[in-house]
């Protein structure tokens, strides 16, 4: 007979009321612990998903807000950059669509009835890393095929975004990757979003159809005071072509605001982006702009900046002021931006000299490079007069923008004792600073002599295009630094 098998039954731990309580309440408070951590992490999943989609809609509404008004037509015009680390151009325009313009019968709110106030090419190299800023005037005169010979910020008018890139590439002779559009009717709230921009005003601006005068200086900019540098034109009347000397001026003003945008980390600067969106339109992605910012992180803005403006000279044809492009200087302009040279050979280049757009950064071959802050200042600089011969030639014209009767005349009679047969007049407006100007490269030793004989210690400039040629063959412009003069 078999047996059993001797199995033993399950024991009851032996456990007082107390102890059993204990036993018990251990398992429920384990299972408890379990069940609380999976509701935190399920609740931690849940706010992680809210953020990332909250994060996901706000980088969504900040790009299709940078991105509005780019269609089809300007990113086929657009050329595509062949590699991310190559230098490329991004076309600048400038528009006022002003609520007060889009409410007229002149203008309204179709972008055929603007044109384009400012027209800037960038060229930048993140590599470098460098930029390079070249103005071209809004009234040069260009074919525009059917609709004839016009003023080249028409292009806009005629045909948007994409014709405006279309029209300027041809005219620089260079391909145009990126494009971007800045409504100035906001441009004082891109300023006032950064705190304010760091420049140093080269003259006092008076001109009451841009804004509020603003004293020179360094100093720090608020929005609406950016926008009446950049707007102003009758603040050089008595200097030449204002539109010359505002570009400048908008050249500076757009260096000082990347130079505050790459100053601030990732997070800030996306926050700034955002607010800079209703003001910008461009082909660029939020990505874009961040990476790129990242590689010119290392750009030093104070001298890794180039600027120029193309070479034109006024003309009056069929009752209307056009610009017309010196192509040969033009040709060689571009030519240098293109080997990642500055625009201007040598800082006396420079049309606008100190009185506009700040330092004027000099690069040329074998990557040399200099700056200038007194930008035009002739060779003779810092020199006296004791070895100056009394036995000049030629006319010198003396306009008084001091303010300080008798001034002209007094600096007339002093020239007039080298031998130069001098006339004294007033200037319209009140000036800082002192300028010799010369219309033709035969007179440029001229100036040079006349500006050694008021001290040395004043600008030369090439006033063609820049200044009305009145038939003298030196025009001395006296500021409030010559009231002194003796």
């Amino acid at each position: 007979m078999k047996q059993k098998p001797d199995i033993q039954e399950p024991q009851t731990p032996d456990l007082s009321r107390d102890s059993a309580q204990e036993h018990y309440g251990a398992k429920l408070k384990k299972r408890r612990l379990r069940k609380g951590v999976k509701v935190a992490l399920i609740a931690v999943a849940v706010v992680a998903v809210g953020v990332i989609a909250g994060l996901a809609w706000y980088l969504n509404d900040v790009q299709s807000r940078l991105n509005k008004g780019v269609d089809g037509n300007l990113l086929q015009a657009l050329t595509q950059q062949t590699s991310k680390e190559d230098p490329f151009y991004m076309l600048l325009l400038g528009v006022d669509k002003s609520e007060e313009r889009a409410e007229s019968d002149e203008y309204g709110k179709d972008d055929s009835y603007y044109r384009s106030d400012s027209i800037m090419l960038a060229r930048i190299d993140p590599q470098t890393p460098q930029v390079t800023l070249v103005s071209i005037h809004r009234d040069t005169l260009v074919d525009l095929g059917e609709h004839g010979q016009q003023k080249i910020n028409a292009a806009y008018s005629f045909g948007g975004p994409s014709y405006a890139v279309d029209v300027v590439s041809e005219f620089a002779g260079v391909p145009i990757s990126h494009y971007a559009e800045i409504d100035f009717d906001h441009f004082a709230e891109i300023v006032d979003t950064l705190g304010g921009i760091e420049v140093d005003v080269p003259i006092d601006i008076n001109d009451p159809m841009a804004g509020e005068p603003i004293k020179a200086g360094r100093q720090t900019l608020n929005g609406q005071q950016a926008l009446t540098l950049c707007r102003s034109r009758h603040a050089y009347d008595n200097y030449g072509d204002g539109d010359l000397y505002r570009a400048a001026n908008q050249r500076m003003v757009i260096a000082a605001i990347c130079k505050k945008i790459l100053a601030s980390d990732t997070a800030t600067m996306t926050a700034s982006i955002s607010k800079l969106a209703d003001s910008v339109t461009t082909d660029l992605s939020l990505t874009d702009i961040l990476n790129l910012a990242s590689e010119m992180k290392g750009i030093n803005m104070d001298t890794d900046v180039y600027t120029g403006m193309e070479p034109t000279t006024s003309s009056y044809v069929n009752n209307t002021w056009y610009e017309i492009c010196d192509t040969d200087a033009w040709r060689t302009m571009m030519q240098r931006v293109n080997q990642g040279l500055s625009p201007y050979e040598s800082a006396d280049d420079d049309p606008a000299g100190d009185a506009a757009g700040g330092t004027t950064n000099v690069k040329n071959e074998g990557g040399t490079a200099a700056t200038d802050s007194t930008a035009g200042a002739g060779s003779v600089a810092n020199t006296s007069d004791d070895d100056l011969k009394r036995d000049q030639t030629g006319t010198v014209e003396v306009l008084n923008a001091a303010g300080v009767d008798g001034l002209a005349g007094r600096v007339s009679q002093s020239l007039a004792t080298y031998g130069w047969a001098t006339n004294a007049g007033t200037a319209v407006n009140h000036y800082d600073t002192t300028a010799v100007v010369y219309f033709d490269e035969s007179q440029k030793a001229n100036a040079e002599a006349v500006a050694k004989a008021l001290g040395g210690e004043v600008r030369v400039l090439n006033g063609t295009g820049t200044y009305t040629d009145n038939g003298a063959d030196v025009l001395v412009v006296l500021g409030t630094d010559m009231v002194d003069y003796e």
